[in-house]
């Protein structure tokens, strides 16, 4: 029993260094915001499987246009009935009526919602490409800041250790600022750990198959900047915001939940017809080649010719489908209802979502003018107070976690800038929209 535990112990450790050492071969690879939507849109692996359905719903119109495969038949007459009947040898074929135009129309209209489903999917994918893109942008960006107050509380450590051997402060300030340095280390550590996780995020909305070799990360290291607006694709937030009564119908105009549920009643009407042509009886058409031997005939001679002959088949006397034509009735209004209540609540959700936008706008805004600005020219003259002689450690120590709080506040701020633009896209349904091109 002990020995099986230790070999199990020995294949776990085994696989554990083996999945590190895999995971090390990886190269990672630094792409921009387009290459990272290209290359998903390329390789995904989700989106590949939802192509498919196209090209299923595509040979579904061929089989909407089918013909009914014929019939061959043979009649040969036995007993007397052989003496004096032909035999026959013939084919028959049934003849829709009205029927094959509107199932095709039908098969039309539910490939034309598949496609709508794709590039729903292809959008919904740009939209987690992005998302994921901005928040390991974000999450480095976090990183860097730490590091570089790391640096400064560095600073501020030799200079008390300074003071100290000069004899102009105490040990326990040295003690002090040597904590605070410590406690920024661990905060670092959550950082980089966070980096990581924002990177495997980022690879997962890629979703690329596993032996492509690369691990792929964000071209962009930090978030602020104005550059920064241009590539990752976020109006500028100096730029004065229109008023939502402004964007909302063109905005409507372009979600995919909206155009599939205004598909989804063009495929209950279309289907409506394809049920309701099912009354209208088919017509079967027969011909054919008979014949009678010598021996059978009064002439004594070899008799041939031929017959012809229709029937009208499925004729709605025991069946009339009158419940597939009130199911097809209801599945309309149905329809309608679900276009009505999808287009409403669209409605609502950019609303919200647009304030949401402009709040994060003005939370930006404040951050940049105001707090960052102010919290920089207070670090600075605490720390050159302290050097002076003229504040104690305490208060710089306090300032300087201040300080920190507010760049962190101001990163999540610029973050959340991106991300609810991305939000409110996504209500939108569109990865082009311009808040300030009332054409489109």
């Amino acid at each position: 029993m002990i020995q099986k535990i230790k070999n199990y112990i020995f294949i776990f450790i085994a696989v554990f260094l083996f999945s590190i050492n895999s995971a090390m071969c990886l190269e990672v690879k630094k792409i921009d915001l387009d290459d990272a939507i290209q290359l998903s849109l390329s390789n995904n692996l989700d989106l590949q499987a939802a192509r498919i359905e196209v090209e299923l719903a595509k040979n579904g119109v061929g089989i909407a246009n089918r013909l009914k495969n014929p019939e061959f038949n043979f009649f040969y007459n036995l007993g007397r009935a052989g003496r004096s009947e032909p035999n026959m040898l013939g084919v028959s074929q049934t003849l829709e009526i009205a029927k094959r135009a509107p199932r095709k129309k039908l098969a039309k209209s539910e490939l034309l919602k598949k496609e709508l489903d794709v590039k729903t999917a292809e959008f919904t994918l740009e939209m987690d490409v992005r998302e994921t893109y901005v928040d390991l942008v974000g999450a480095k960006t976090i990183l860097q800041d730490l590091k570089e107050q790391k640096e400064l509380l560095t600073e501020l450590l030799l200079q008390t250790k300074k003071k100290y051997n000069a004899k102009k402060c105490q040990e326990t300030e040295v003690i002090q600022a040597q904590i605070a340095l410590n406690k920024l280390e661990t905060e670092i550590n959550s950082a980089n750990t966070l980096v990581n996780l924002r990177r495997n995020d980022f690879n997962k909305a890629l979703n690329i198959k596993e032996d492509s070799g690369f691990v792929y990360d964000t071209k962009e290291d930090s978030l602020p900047g104005e550059t920064v607006f241009i590539s990752l694709k976020t109006p500028n937030y100096n730029e004065k915001m229109p008023a939502f009564e402004t964007i909302c119908e063109r905005a409507l105009d372009k979600r995919y939940d909206v155009k599939n549920a205004r598909q989804a009643v063009d495929i209950a009407q279309k289907n409506l017809t394809v049920v309701a042509r099912q009354k209208i009886p088919d017509i079967e058409v027969t011909g054919g080649y008979s014949f009678m031997p010598a021996s059978h005939t009064d002439s004594g001679n070899f008799e041939s010719g031929a017959y012809v002959g229709a029937n009208l088949v499925n004729i709605p006397l025991l069946y009339s489908y009158k419940p597939e034509i009130k199911n097809a009735k209801l599945q309309i209004e149905q329809a309608q209802i679900n276009y009505e209540s999808v287009r409403n609540k669209a409605q609502k959700d950019l609303s919200s979502a647009y304030e949401k936008f402009l709040t994060s706008r003005q939370n930006l805004i404040f951050y940049k003018q105001k707090l960052v600005k102010d919290s920089e020219n207070l670090i600075k003259i605490s720390k050159k107070n302290y050097c002076e002689g003229k504040t104690d450690l305490t208060s710089v120590i306090v300032m300087e976690q201040s300080y920190r709080e507010i760049l962190t506040g101001y990163i999540t701020a610029l973050a959340d800038y991106y991300t609810d633009w991305i939000d409110f896209l996504r209500e939108v349904n569109s990865e082009e929209f311009d808040l300030f091109d009332e054409n489109l």
